[in-house]
């Protein structure tokens, strides 16, 4: 069993906000300047075939005058990539080391991300160069969430090029929680049995939980154009219809991408488990676990078949085994 630290709510509440307005992490340089090539990556990715971002001839004569990045991957161009941050470049005694560590120390051991609001002041080009720079915009709570009580903790991060000039913000939320199924008891954690309701489904996707209850994967379909979409939505995205019926899918199809979870621990899990982005035979997707396969096993292009299993909710679930 963990220690479970315990804190004077108040004590606590005038330490965070000690942190407002300071530098949060160590900022960081883009290890490249914007360039086609990942531009070209990320557009493929995004499905996004605008012409303004990878054809020359076309972004000449566009508004632009000249390729341009899509707006949304400003904060790709200084992400660290799969290369371990040096002990120089993260020292472990930042703002973030110690403000996530006192949380930490709390009992406030659960994270998630709440909600991310970028602006932009200019498109970016070929041979712009990234810097970020961080610091904690608010600290909010305790609050009581559906999660468990928690501190809401908002950063900003402000981007600007070469020159200096800032090209774009971003505002990060996030709550650091107690999990609800961990209190305390003499100073030590305790997990509880008692699992909570699953939620009723939104009106809009009654049709597919019905069908899953009935052993059926229906995928919505627009009865103008034909096309198939999910997550189930009033509006074809297509031609902007609101006609929809549905087809029954054949429950058959291949892992696109996946993940494996292993933190936050969910309750009634076993952990680490594998959560797929699933294609479908009749070429839309669908995310589910992909069950009865160690996750070193999974791969991209593994086939899968569908399988309906309940959960400790009580609600059963589309879930993915191999085939």
């Amino acid at each position: 069993m963990a220690d479970v630290k315990t804190q004077d709510p108040a004590s606590l509440a005038e330490q965070l906000q000690e942190f407002v307005g300071k530098p949060y992490g160590t900022g960081s340089v883009g290890r490249d300047p914007v360039n086609v090539p990942m531009i070209r990556h990320l557009t493929d990715a995004l499905g996004d075939r605008n012409p303004v971002y990878t054809d020359e001839e076309f972004a000449k004569n566009s508004v632009h005058g000249g390729i341009v990045a899509p707006a949304t991957s400003l904060q790709v161009w200084t992400m660290a990539g799969l290369s371990p941050r040096s002990v120089e470049h993260d020292p472990g005694e930042s703002a973030q080391s110690r403000l996530m560590g006192l949380l930490d120390g709390a009992g406030y051991i659960g994270v998630v991300a709440t909600n991310c609001e970028q602006t932009y002041h200019r498109y970016l080009r070929p041979g712009d160069l990234l810097t970020v720079t961080s610091e904690v915009e608010s600290i909010t709570g305790p609050k009581k969430t559906g999660l468990g009580e928690g501190y809401f903790v908002t950063t900003l991060q402000t981007y600007r090029d070469q020159h200096g000039e800032v090209v774009g913000e971003m505002r990060f939320r996030i709550l650091k929680f107690i999990p609800a199924d961990v209190g305390s008891d003499n100073g030590q954690v305790k997990k509880t049995e008692e699992t909570p309701k699953a939620a009723p489904p939104p009106r809009d996707a009654a049709f597919f939980w019905e069908g899953v209850e009935a052993a059926e994967l229906r995928i919505q379909r627009c009865t103008a154009c034909g096309k198939l979409r999910h997550p189930p939505r009033p509006m074809c995205p297509n031609c902007r219809s609101l006609e929809w019926d549905y087809v029954v899918s054949s429950g058959l199809g291949e892992v696109y991408s996946f993940v494996v979870h292993h933190r936050p621990e969910v309750p009634g899990r076993e952990h680490p488990f594998t959560v797929g982005l699933i294609e479908l035979e009749e070429g839309t997707r669908i995310v589910g676990n992909v069950v009865d396969c160690a996750p070193a096993e999974v791969r991209v292009g593994m086939p899968v078949r569908i399988s309906f299993v309940p959960n400790s909710k009580g609600q059963t679930l589309p879930q993915w085994r191999p085939r």
